[in-house]
């Protein structure tokens, strides 16, 4: 049982699942699309196990955006990493997890 929250300038970062900004709780990567303005500043994640009781903190990581227009070296691809077998109690949900990358 981890859990991953990521905090925006020294602020927790309330994040509701959109088509724009979702984190993992497989991998605890936070996920950006379309970059906006606001979306520049510090991000830090924040791990914590209930099991141990205890939140660790990583060091921040910058966001800017880049004046030049360039989106970045990454070819579209997609990216799933599913488990060989996933078991499931009839009714309840599976959650797997697919990203769309590139350009």
């Amino acid at each position: 049982g981890l859990s991953y929250t990521w905090i925006f300038n020294n602020n927790t970062l309330y994040l509701q699942e959109d088509s724009r900004r979702f984190v993992s709780q497989e991998t605890g990567n936070l996920y950006l699309a379309k970059v906006e303005p606001w979306d520049v500043g510090n991000y830090t994640c924040a791990v914590a196990s209930a099991e141990a009781r205890r939140r660790v903190w990583g060091p921040p990581t910058a966001l800017t955006l880049r004046g030049d227009g360039v989106m970045g070296e990454y070819e579209p691809k997609i990216e799933a990493r599913f488990p060989e077998t996933t078991h499931a109690a009839k009714g309840s949900t599976v959650r797997l997890e697919c990203f769309a990358l590139g350009k």
